[in-house]
């Protein structure tokens, strides 16, 4: 087991945290800009090769709370380290490739390291001091949202002036770089509980994901009705049916249910759902808007370089952000926090839809809606440590993340099925109509909005309790 000697300066541990989540987050975005090319590059079918997007959504979303759970149990920095392994060696594997099944198997491995950001969370929580673990948990939770808004046009960029592989080989170098800052200026961190990894649990939770979220994402592909995507959103209820059964009777389970089902923890989770959905929908709308012909009448004709530069602005306001929405909950609590962020984001719908055939319109409402995401992802995870024991800060944290994901996984399933029913045809192409664009600001903005009114009925918390409660023992004790 690790054990913490703590003399490391705050601030090289925050920037080298924050660091670590915006190059996890940046796998995500990465190949973008390449979708176009990936079918003649791995010559294989445009279909097959969206699996190098898919593949690395679900291995993160199955990876991340099992990875939070092993960070409670053997110490946050040892398993910090463990996810930068799968980075660098993911990037090689990828840059080398030159067919669909070792690019699948790299952007497999790259997921895994998006168990990085909850655990960074976490690790706050152990070695920072009081008076700057608001701010430092407001700009780690953030750097899931500057390191997607940032990947966009740093990809495009490389793709359009190097070689396709510098992106990966790029990608292994600042994985290698995050490992080597985390072991030199990341003290050790000790075990918070004692116990054993539930592997039943693991497996349970990862199958049900597996089912809801291939089912979500490849539904449109698939089609909605279809037996394939029916029955994997069916088998997704029956698993995590029987999932829950097992972890209430497990004697260390993977996911607390009992404290999860706590009411802070659930509506901060689900909460959590909404503000993913409302932040990835913004970003598909206006990244497509940006790119589509100006013949259409509303499409801005932008390079994918270009709607990645416009776009990238956004990326940079969540982290100008996190101090403001951490001086907010340490004076206001973090619930007024998570309020305010569902109200600008719902802002930034609304903005959208007024300057939609605008470029710096586009830019200025995306930095609004940003603004309330950071707000928002900031304020989270001290919402759920004030209401879990210590013991469970890491699980807890990627159980919210995992949450996030799912919101980001409907999202771009919802805006999918809207699109592609609102079309109209340019030049003997079918695109989205400017309806279709209109109707998912309008869902997002009402997504935005019941987020909001969710934290609303959040417990209150006295003036001040945002600074003091993200480091303080709750009172609740842990049911394992």
């Amino acid at each position: 087991m690790e054990h913490s000697t703590s003399t490391a300066r705050p601030g090289g541990i925050v920037g080298v945290l924050a660091a670590a989540g915006i190059v996890a987050a940046l796998m995500q975005t990465l190949v973008v800009p390449l979708v176009g090319q990936l079918p003649q590059l791995l010559h294989t079918s445009a279909a097959n090769a969206s699996w190098a997007i898919t593949v690395t959504l679900l291995v993160g979303a199955v990876a991340t709370p099992v990875i939070g759970r092993l960070g409670d149990l053997y110490g946050k920095r040892r398993l910090l380290l463990a996810c930068t392994a799968p980075l660098v060696a993911g990037s090689v594997v990828c840059a080398l490739a030159g067919s669909l099944i070792p690019m699948v198997i790299g952007r497999g491995l790259q997921g895994l390291g998006m168990g990085m950001i909850p655990l960074g969370i976490s690790a706050l929580r152990d070695l920072l001091p009081p008076a700057r673990l608001g701010s430092a948990i407001a700009l780690m939770s953030s750097s899931m949202g500057i390191g997607g808004a940032l990947g966009l046009p740093l990809s495009a960029l490389v793709v359009e002036n190097m070689s396709w592989r510098a992106l990966f080989w790029g990608s292994a170098a600042l994985s290698a770089m995050i490992a080597a800052l985390i072991l030199l200026l990341v003290p050790a961190t000790p075990a918070q509980t004692a116990g054993r990894l539930d592997y039943v649990g693991a497996l349970g939770l990862g199958a049900a994901l597996v089912c809801l979220l291939l089912g979500v994402s490849k539904g449109a592909d698939w089609g909605w009705t279809s037996g394939t995507t029916l029955g994997l959103l069916s088998a997704a209820l029956v698993i995590l049916l029987a999932w829950g059964w097992w972890e209430l009777r497990s004697g260390d389970p993977l996911v607390d249910l009992r404290v999860t089902a706590r009411r802070q923890v659930l509506l901060t989770n689900l909460a959590s759902i909404l503000i993913g959905f409302a932040m990835y929908a913004q970003s598909l709308v206006v990244m497509q808007i940006l790119q589509i012909p100006a013949a259409t009448g509303y499409g801005l004709g932008q390079s994918m370089l270009a709607a990645g530069l416009w776009m990238a602005p956004s990326g940079l306001m969540m982290m100008a952000v996190s101090s403001l929405g951490a001086r907010l909950s340490a004076a206001r609590g973090p619930k007024t926090t998570l309020i305010v962020g569902g109200l600008v984001i719902a802002l930034g719908y609304g903005a959208a839809l007024a300057v939609m055939g605008s470029t710096w319109g586009l830019m200025i409402a995306s930095c609004v809606g940003s603004t309330g995401v950071g707000l928002a992802y900031g304020a989270m995870p001290t919402l759920i440590m004030n209401a879990v024991p210590q013991s469970e800060t890491a699980a807890a944290n990627s159980f919210n993340s995992l949450m996030r994901s799912i919101g980001t996984s409907v999202s771009a399933a919802v805006v999918g099925v809207v699109l592609s029913q609102m079309t109209m045809r340019v030049g003997g192409h079918t695109l989205p109509s400017e309806s279709g664009f209109r109707v998912s600001l309008v869902i997002g903005c009402a997504v935005a909005v019941l987020a909001a009114a969710i934290s609303l009925v959040l417990p209150a918390r006295k003036a001040g309790s945002g600074r003091r409660a993200a480091h303080a023992e709750p009172h609740a004790a842990s049911v394992h």
